[in-house]
């Protein structure tokens, strides 16, 4: 067992305020990255919003990249330039942009569907 839960992937130092692959992350590793992210938003009542803000609440919850990789939200967003975001798609594509760049997309062949210069 590691942080606390059995199939968690060690991250350093790392203590997960809840399950990476209980209902508020992957839900059984069937959601990565994007997915997991875009469940801690309301698109409707969250915009605009701050890249501060939204980390300051949810920096270390866990994020599964892929099926060896999970890294707290506050590393992904590590390398977001954006301050805000105006809505859903802003932010999507920032964040897919900084994953993307520093490996932190599992899909491979993503760059085939989006060039990370457009995003």
């Amino acid at each position: 067992m590691r942080n606390g839960f059995a199939v968690a992937s060690q991250h350093a130092g790392m203590d997960w305020p809840h399950d990476p692959d209980g209902e508020k992350g992957s839900e059984g590793r069937r959601k990565y990255g994007h997915a997991v992210i875009a469940k801690k938003v309301d698109e409707s009542e969250d915009f605009p919003l701050s890249r501060e803000e939204f980390v300051a609440e949810y920096g270390d919850d866990p994020i599964r990249l892929d099926s060896e990789r999970v890294v707290p939200l506050r590393e992904i967003f590590e390398n977001v330039d954006e301050e805000e975001f105006e809505d859903f798609v802003a932010m999507h594509k920032a964040v897919g942009r900084a994953m993307r760049e520093n490996d932190q997309w599992f899909y491979e062949g993503a760059e085939t569907f989006v060039d990370a210069n457009e995003a």
